[in-house]
């Protein structure tokens, strides 16, 4: 999975904002922390749920079962609006 050319990502600070161009069939603007901008720069390559939470595992002291779960909800938020290309 990959994040799709249609959405754009940019960082402020700590805030992480996801917003589509006029193809990407979503309107509307995701707001986000630095985790989400951490899981959307994994995104810009092709890669898996598994890699994502293994490479913020690396990143974190937090329980790996923890990690997985919260990517898994990010990345079924992503999908749901057109976000992830499989």
């Amino acid at each position: 999975m990959k994040l799709n050319k249609n959405f754009l990502v940019h960082k402020t600070g700590k805030e992480t904002v996801v917003v589509p161009t006029a193809d990407a069939g979503f309107s509307g603007v995701v707001q986000g922390n630095e985790t989400l901008g951490i899981i959307l720069d994994l995104l810009k390559e092709n890669t898996t749920e598994k890699k994502i939470a293994d490479k913020m595992a690396e990143q974190y002291d937090a329980p790996h079962e923890e990690i997985e779960k919260d990517v898994a909800n990010v990345i079924i938020r992503l999908k749901k609006i057109g976000a992830i290309d499989e």
